[in-house]
């Protein structure tokens, strides 16, 4: 019987120098001419190192493929310098669009972002956060896909920030939010000041706290404009596997129109819902603005293409990631911010629906 055995030289590259020999610390410092400490020191940018011994010991890493052992470094330093970001739906434009200026803001800052889209699963977020804590993350930013964040879930102590959504614990951990319940009032009070009289709120059965403020000023408004109002109606909706919530939205409408309900105003709570109320009012052969004006929030970029453009109210993306990325490197800092709640203005941006 005969074997082959085949003898692979390591130490020598493949594809022009893809693969390398796996080098320890120690002869870096043997290679570079200097101990073990000052090649740490010149790795982490720490401490007193001659310019010429940087260059040295750094022309013998790129040579010699040398990367650190960051898990190791991790249990050393107690610093990962990575944070996690759970968002509940990537493909919604608010979530997106505020991840990507997040996860650039860490990144000129040395930080590496790992990104968790959750789809608003319980099972999926729990998992997401064990996989997170066992990476030692040195911070998490949570835009939870459930009613409230729990820190209780975590077994150590990690700084964090929500955003967008009220944390279980507020006296424990930071919120930063807009000001969803000045969003539902500027949108009501736009539908009023336009002449509408019988206007309904459409909006998801299961309401986060974001949601919660929005209906909170819809209602407040309509109460204090009740003399100018006639009727007042809820359309909600409840989310369908398969289904997006546009026609979801679109359905629940002309199920709405189709029962005689009369209607001359609608805010949705946010864009993607509102498109669908847009749509049902087209098949129903309603003109808008003429006959039904509508109001969305987000400022979801697809307000700016849909036939006609739509009214909404618009959140800070780039102040909110801002708050939220400094408010967090504080906490990793040691440095506690004096709220607990940080609220960011919001605008109305005017469009053809109203």
């Amino acid at each position: 019987m005969l074997y082959y055995t085949e003898v692979i030289d390591y130490s020598k590259s493949f594809n022009g120098g893809n693969m390398k020999k796996k080098v320890s610390i120690k002869e870096i410092a043997a290679l570079s001419g200097v101990s073990v400490a000052t090649v740490s020191r010149v790795i982490n940018n720490n401490g007193r190192f001659t310019e010429e011994t940087r260059v040295k010991v750094l022309k013998v890493i790129e040579e010699t493929g040398y990367e650190t052992n960051y898990v190791a470094k991790s249990l050393r330093m107690k610093k990962s310098n990575t944070v996690g970001i759970m968002v509940p739906d990537i493909s919604n434009a608010f979530f997106s669009s505020l991840v990507r200026k997040l996860e650039s803001q860490l990144f000129e800052e040395g930080y590496s972002a790992i990104i968790c889209n959750t789809d608003r699963s319980t099972e999926k977020e729990m998992a997401y956060l064990s996989t997170l804590e066992s990476k030692m993350v040195d911070g998490l930013i949570v835009i939870s896909g459930q009613k409230e964040f729990s820190q209780a879930n975590l077994t150590r102590k990690i700084p964090v920030i929500c955003i967008d959504r009220k944390p279980q614990d507020e006296l424990a951990t930071i919120l930063i939010h807009s000001d969803n319940f000045m969003g539902g009032v500027v949108a009501t009070e736009e539908l009023i000041q336009k002449g509408c009289k019988n206007i309904a709120l459409l909006a998801n059965v299961v309401s986060m706290s974001s949601f919660k403020y929005r209906r909170e000023g819809f209602a407040q408004t309509l109460d204090a404009n009740k003399d100018a109002i006639e009727t007042i109606n809820y359309i909600e909706i409840t989310q369908q596997p398969g289904l997006s919530q546009t026609e979801i939205a679109k359905d629940a409408v002309s199920e709405y129109l189709k029962a005689g309900n009369i209607c001359d105003g609608i805010f949705a709570v946010n864009d993607r819902l509102a498109i669908g109320a847009i749509e049902a009012a087209h098949e129903f052969g309603l003109k808008i603005p003429e006959d039904i004006k509508i109001v969305g929030f987000d400022n979801d970029p697809i307000s700016k293409y849909c036939f006609p453009k739509l009214t909404t109210v618009r959140q800070d993306t780039q102040k909110l990631s801002e708050i939220a990325f400094e408010t967090l490197l504080n906490l990793i800092d040691g440095i506690e911010p004096e709220k607990k709640q940080i609220v960011i203005p919001i605008n109305l941006i005017k469009r053809q629906t109203t």
